[in-house]
């Protein structure tokens, strides 16, 4: 009886082995069961695989060293001028440019704390020349959905008030002038994601067009998104879009088009320490402005380091300045079940909470057409699922314009 049940399981091994050797003849990538699930469809996942490995290829650029978080990211160094942005047809051929002049009000100083993202922790570093490059693997391209839109927001209305888009904020904004940038520290938290298609994250936006099909915009802070990094940290990330997030950008650096000239700072690398109910609070400073001599639009993260811009031939509208600055909290909303999420927002407390147990926006600034910091005077402040999530505006002599923000999602308050 043990001879008659092995015969039937050996000869599927057999045929499995074989079937495997020929895939591995004509290129094509071997994957996990449990990450490839009836993998071996001819007609339809061979060329999703052989896509997905060339898709690969073109994101994961030959490196010079390649150091390992304590988290499991990989992170390669690569040389500047072999960074995915350069792939864009109006950038080939291009460098990296030097850095532009600073706003003015712009108080210079030294990141201090180099262990803020995991993968420094070891004291490893990028060499000069390079840049850190977080390392896409197989599985992350995987847990997109569709993957023809791996790395790019779920698609929606894009509109401020986001009702029935499934996106949900809690923000201040001004609007009404001509905007050259933006500057606000931010709280990090590591709020709850309750489904791995939902994320959370805490942001600017700097934004010009419609709220349409010609909506152009630029973002920075940070998120959980299980979906894109696979795990539920807080990381440091990018994004651009020229088209309401249709077609055109995507996060980090996964596609072409953001270029990165820091080799302390790594996109889509997770931040560590964050912030505690009750206890210490942790907060990122963030500066997006204007380039007045070349027109690009520059990121600064922490007191001095320039990680680097997007430049201004990506877009149509923010090629000439923003009409719209945005700080705050946002969720995607998959309705799970037909009711709201229990993803959290910032925290996950009201703003009402206030300093210790909400998250925060604080010394929120913009810059002017002159390239000068100046304070983001007529705030508004926006709830769209204000049950759900809340944002309280307030004023003082040591923050300056600042408003807490955030919520529980699903709750008495949000059914």
């Amino acid at each position: 009886m043990a001879s008659s049940g092995r015969g039937p399981f050996s000869v599927h091994v057999v045929v499995v082995v074989l079937v495997l050797l020929q895939l591995l003849a004509a290129g094509a990538p071997v994957v996990s069961a449990s990450a490839a699930n009836n993998t071996l469809r001819p007609g339809e996942e061979l060329p999703k695989y052989r896509r997905i490995r060339a898709h690969l290829k073109r994101l994961n650029r030959p490196s010079i060293k390649t150091i390992q978080s304590p988290d499991g990211d990989l992170i390669d160094c690569v040389p500047s001028h072999l960074q995915p942005a350069f792939d864009h047809p109006m950038l080939k051929g291009s460098k990296p440019l030097d850095p532009p002049e600073r706003p003015k009000g712009h108080k210079a100083g030294v990141l201090t704390d180099d262990n803020i993202q995991l993968w420094r922790t070891s004291g490893e570093t990028c060499p000069e020349g390079t840049v850190p490059i977080r390392r896409t693997k197989e599985e992350d391209i995987l847990r997109a959905s569709p993957v023809r839109r791996f790395g790019r927001k779920p698609v929606s209305r894009a509109q401020r008030d986001s009702e029935g888009s499934g996106h949900e904020h809690a923000v201040g904004y001004v609007v009404g002038d001509q905007y050259y940038g933006a500057k606000a520290s931010l709280s990090v938290w590591a709020p709850r994601v309750a489904s791995s298609s939902e994320f959370s994250l805490s942001q600017i936006w700097v934004i010009s067009g419609s709220f349409g099909s010609d909506l152009n915009t630029i973002e920075a802070g940070w998120q959980v998104s299980p979906q894109l990094y696979g795990d539920s940290s807080p990381r440091f990330f990018t994004y651009w879009t020229t088209d309401a997030y249709q077609a055109t950008g995507c996060y980090n650096l996964l596609c072409s088009g953001f270029v990165q000239t820091s080799n302390r700072i790594a996109v889509g690398a997770a931040i560590s320490p964050t912030s505690r109910y009750n206890g210490r609070q942790f907060d990122i400073s963030l500066l997006i402005w204007k380039d007045p001599k070349h027109g690009n639009w520059w990121l600064e993260f922490g007191p001095g380091v320039l990680v680097g811009y997007w430049p201004s031939s990506l877009f149509s509208h923010l090629a000439g300045h923003a009409t719209m600055v945005q700080f705050g909290g946002e969720m995607f909303n998959s309705h799970p079940s037909g009711f709201h999420s229990s993803t959290q927002m910032g925290s996950g407390h009201y703003a009402e909470e206030g300093f210790g147990r909400a998250a925060y926006f604080r010394n929120l600034q913009v810059v002017d057409w002159d390239n000068s910091l100046i304070p983001a005077a007529s705030l508004r402040a926006l709830a769209d699922h204000p049950n759900c999530y809340d944002v309280q505006a307030r004023l003082n002599t040591a923050w300056g314009n600042y408003f807490y923000f955030g919520g529980p999602g699903r709750s008495i308050r949000c059914p």
